[in-house]
């Protein structure tokens, strides 16, 4: 049987007119109640009773009332009061603001207005309060005219009241003012101005008030260092750090203070000193512990954090939410699922497992680790979702980059009828611009305004956020015009959303408006101005940022470092970011890394790519999805075949391999490595494949020159449903020149608009053109780019004077270098192209002028390159390189090939030395050949019988690939060249290009 808990009824003697010693003593009685049961058994006995309410009691109830978080009641007894006075409004006024309902304490100053009731120095204290909870602004500057008029502007409880209500509304200089003609200040009045200063873009303001109150014989107290606290954070000044930790031990403060000065350093950077104020701490509590893990994680010391979590469980201390949550959040960012588990199960035996706080970092964890289903069986076991609990999961999936997931846990909790506030609001918008769902953005925008939501900074930021993530800017800008004030972070929001979509013009023209307005950057303004100017490959503007960011301070955030990073390498100053990513006090993240590898590949320097790759993993930072998909482009581009299986077998050991674009990049690496074979077998066994993985494994088939199987794979796509779209037609083309298919190319090109609606771009035309002038069709070729429905570019002229080059035509091949000139002035290698076809013709007047005419302009010719991986090392060969250590051997093994070569029937083709010499020194010049040194440094260092693999980065020119089918033939070895164009597997003496190339 159950039985129910009985509440001992408050012992108290009946109250009655005739007994006045107890009509006395209700005031007592009331101080007396210990709780809301008590208060109503008071309040009902003083009803039975009939005892006359008076003001006197009335406000006390009013009061108890409120203390008890009762308002509703409270405001019953009010109501109930005849001709109230004005400590009874008075009463009502806080009580409503002690329950932060300051929108209805703000109602009542105005219907005691409307009574005409005198307000006393009291009330206005009231109301300046609600007014400071409320943020307006509007009713605030009312209420400092009347204190104007009252003579209470100088009082220093009313004035202290208007210094907090201005600092929090922004309007530091007015406080200022307030200030200033306060008499008589008091510690509270400075605390104010600390307090205020402290939380604004002015922090060191707050330092020198400190300093000034201390001069002006006013004693700081612990209210003092606890507002000051925040401004040194900001500030992150550990030398400010150190003189408020000797302040606080000079004058013994309470020893909790020291969780205040862990906290502070953690803040400033100097996480060493808040672990040595926390190991030196007497009585640490539960407080101490989670300041300190909190301050470990802030810090990125994420290991750790977790040896404290290790501790507490150690020692069996108390595990309170502080602790948990940063215990789960550095699990997170280390995808340490195991530990995360752990902490889980710790969480569950101390009781605070259901606790929103906690919840919402274990979701976070599970996210991150990829455990989507275990992140929602989190949420699933909490028994009773209510907003707070949907708002937290929405929050956690979205900020983890999961919008796809919040936004249908958001439209499930609508079918819910479960209505959205602030916080949810706050939590899908960004959701509703990572997947521009605009509709439902407007949605939420219309809801906001027929609900009591209301836009303030934080909802209209988010707003403009959505916007501008949508490329709504007109939208964004309207919204941020209508604001009633904007800060910072508002902002941003314009600043990072021009910056994402390329617009650096306007992000920095944003920028500038931002300091025009009086506004100082935060870090999250340099996050965001940065990109812009890699966009505009701004290097100047980049680094006079840069130079902000060391005036302001910003030099020791992460994301600001790796934003800097960022930003040089991508505008060519590799150098620069080296230094930056390279020093010692820099922490790196995964994020670091990712930014320095991609930045090696954006200038070409992939073979420093792997090595970072290798370093970072070396360093114990564990390479995420976007690493690998950095990574093996770098190894697809230089062809090291070992060390993309290496990078694969890292993709299988953590579980990468299901996603889509870990395979797609795996297919493109593999064809790229020369290895077409690995990528059909990759690509067949792909479960979740895309459009995109079958345009990757098309654009294999072209580089290999294999048409017949790109036409099979493109018909293979349309059979299993696969939309086509203009990159696959590039690859198709682009086989079907390669293979020498020109029927089908015909074909395929007027299918694209005809069959498909999808016009032809540049592109197609560029191989088109190709296709028909390889064919020796070069006046049919002519005329298709005469006929183009758009003006031709480089790369079109480009493929005429190749395929003039090819046939040795100098008409067309002076009309396509006419129009070269034009479109690339710069490029040298156009005019090596006609000079090539000058030789072949034997006019070597012309190709003198030529090469005047190159030097005259300052044209430089890029010089032939061409690598090759032997041991895990690429080893690199320039034209002309004569200052390899194995030179001499090299040169000796190829004087022994030539001589096999000649008895074979080899006759050097001289025709592209563009040098009027001798026939023996043009032999010469071709053994400089990059691609043959290369090969010659491969056969003494490699097994016979071994393939090679090597890369070069112009194309192989008619002598080489005579010269490498001969060696494949001596030697009987496959050589597998990969040149500009396509691929060359040599193999007993023929090509797999058949000479068309």
């Amino acid at each position: 049987m159950i039985k129910h808990a009985v509440t001992r009824p408050y012992n108290f003697p009946s109250i009655s007119l005739k007994n006045p010693r107890i009509n006395h003593n209700y005031k007592q009685l009331l101080r007396s109640c210990e709780d809301l049961k008590s208060l109503l058994q008071i309040h009902a006995q003083l009803l039975v009773s009939g005892i006359k309410f008076d003001d006197s009691i009335n406000t006390h109830l009013v009061k108890s009332y409120t203390l008890f978080d009762k308002p509703d009641i409270a405001r019953l007894v009010f109501d109930f009061s005849e001709n109230p006075s004005v400590v009874l409004w008075n009463s009502m006024i806080r009580g409503y603001t002690r329950t932060n309902q300051n929108r209805e304490a703000l109602f009542m100053y105005q219907k005691m207005r409307e009574s005409c009731v005198k307000p006393d120095k009291y009330t206005f204290t009231f109301v300046l309060k609600a007014c400071t909870g409320t943020l307006n602004l509007e009713m605030g500057l009312r209420v400092h005219e009347e204190l104007v008029e009252n003579g209470l502007e100088s009082d220093v409880f009313v004035g202290t009241g208007l210094v907090d209500f201005y600092c929090k509304v922004g309007k530091l200089d007015v406080a200022k003012e307030v200030f200033e003609k306060i008499p008589d200040l008091d510690v509270v009045a400075w605390n104010a101005m600390i307090a205020g200063f402290s939380q604004s873009v002015e922090p060191f303001e707050a330092l020198r008030i400190f300093y000034r109150m201390q001069l002006a014989g006013i004693e700081p107290n612990l209210v003092s260092l606890l507002n000051l606290l925040p401004a040194v954070s900001k500030l992150s000044s550990v030398h400010s750090c150190r003189a408020i930790h000797g302040f606080i031990i000079r004058r013994r403060f309470p020893h909790f203070v020291l969780n205040g000065l862990i906290d502070m350093y953690s803040k400033c950077g100097d996480v060493d000193s808040a672990r040595l104020v926390f190991n030196r701490m007497f009585g640490r509590d539960d407080v101490s512990w989670g300041t300190m893990m909190a301050g470990c994680v802030r810090n990125s010391c994420f290991v750790e954090a977790l040896e404290l979590f290790d501790c507490i469980k150690r020692e069996k201390l108390e595990l309170n939410q502080v602790s948990a949550v940063s215990a789960l959040l550095a699990a997170a960012e280390i995808r340490d699922f195991e530990k995360g588990r752990e902490i889980h199960e710790y969480c569950v035996r101390a009781g605070i497992d259901s606790d929103i706080l906690v919840v919402t970092p274990l979701m976070t964890m599970y996210a991150r680790c990829g455990e989507l289903e275990k992140a929602k069986q989190v949420f699933e076991d909490i028994p009773r979702k209510d907003i707070v609990v949907w708002s937290a999961v929405i929050a956690a999936f979205v900020q983890n980059g999961y919008p796809k997931e919040g936004l249908s846990l958001f439209r499930e909790m609508v079918r819910g009828n479960l209505k959205p506030n602030r916080v949810t609001v706050m939590g899908v918008l960004p959701a509703c611009g990572e997947t521009s769902d605009i509709n439902l953005g407007k949605s939420i925008h219309c809801y906001m305004l027929k609900s009591d939501i209301g836009l303030d900074v934080s909802t209209g930021t988010a707003l403009v956020a959505m916007y501008a993530k949508c490329r709504l800017f007109s939208f964004a800008h309207t919204l941020f015009s209508r604001l009633p004030q904007e800060d910072v972070i508002t902002w941003n929001a314009l600043i990072n959303g021009y910056a994402q979509f390329g617009d650096g013009n306007r992000a920095m023209e944003m920028f500038h408006q931002l300091r025009a307005a009086g506004h100082y950057p935060d870090s999250g303004t340099m996050v965001g101005v940065l990109p812009a100017c890699a966009t505009m490959n701004a290097l100047e503007q980049g680094t006079c940022i840069h130079g902000q960011i060391l005036k302001f301070g910003f030099e020791a955030d992460m994301h600001v470092k790796n934003a800097l990073i960022d930003m040089y390498a991508k505008c060519g100053s590799v150098t620069t970011a080296e230094y930056l990513f390279n020093e010692p006090e820099f922490t790196k993240d995964e994020i670091s890394w990712n930014i320095i590898i991609s930045g090696y590949m954006q200038n070409g320097r992939a073979k420093e790519a792997i090595s970072a790759f290798h370093q970072m993993r070396s360093e114990g930072v564990w390479p995420n999805l976007v690493t690998i998909i950095t990574i093996l482009p770098a190894a697809a581009f230089l062809a090291v075949l070992k060390k993309g299986m290496a990078i694969h077998a890292y993709v299988v050991h953590t579980g990468f391999g299901s996603n889509v674009l870990i395979g797609n990049s795996l297919i493109d690496m593999y064809a790229k490595c020369g290895r077409l074979d690995y990528s059909e077998d990759y690509f067949d066994q792909m479960k979740n494949k895309n459009s995109v993985s079958w345009n990757v494994m098309l654009s294999g088939y072209a580089i290999h020159g294999l048409g017949k199987a790109a036409v099979a794979h493109f018909h293979r796509m349309q059979e299993t449903c696969v939309e086509v779209d203009s990159v696959s037609f590039v690859s198709l083309l682009s086989a079907c020149r390669h293979g020498g298919l020109i029927e089908e190319g015909r074909k395929v090109f007027h299918s694209m608009s005809l069959e498909h609606k999808i016009e032809p771009k540049l592109e197609h035309y560029a191989c088109m053109v190709d296709l028909l002038g390889r064919a020796g069709e070069l006046d049919e070729a002519l005329n298709f780019i005469q006929k183009m429905p758009m003006a031709a570019d480089a790369v079109v002229w480009g493929a005429l004077l190749g395929a003039s080059r090819m046939h040795s035509n100098v008409q067309i091949g002076e009309i396509a270098l006419g129009h070269l000139v034009n479109l690339e002035p710069e490029n040298a290698a156009h005019h090596v192209v006609l000079s090539n076809i000058y030789a072949q013709s034997g006019r070597w007047g012309d190709v003198r002028k030529m090469r005047k005419s190159v030097r005259s302009m300052g044209l430089k010719k890029t010089p032939g390159c061409s690598w090759v991986e032997i041991k895990n090392e690429v080893h690199a060969f320039k034209a002309g390189d004569q200052t390899h250590p194995q030179f001499d051997k090299m040169r000796r093994l190829w004087n022994d090939l030539q001589e096999k070569m000649e008895r074979i029937g080899y006759v050097a083709d001289t025709s592209c030395v563009l040098h009027n010499v001798e026939e023996e020194e043009k032999e010469s010049f071709l053994f400089s050949h990059s691609e043959r040194l290369a090969i010659a440094f491969a056969l003494l260092n490699t097994e016979p019988g071994m393939p090679i693999n090597i890369v070069k980065n112009l194309r192989v020119c008619l002598d080489c690939h005579i010269t490498i089918k001969l060696i494949s033939q001596i030697t009987g070895r496959k050589i597998i060249v990969r040149d500009a164009s396509r691929f060359h597997h040599f193999e007993k003496g023929t090509c797999s290009c058949n000479d068309y190339w």
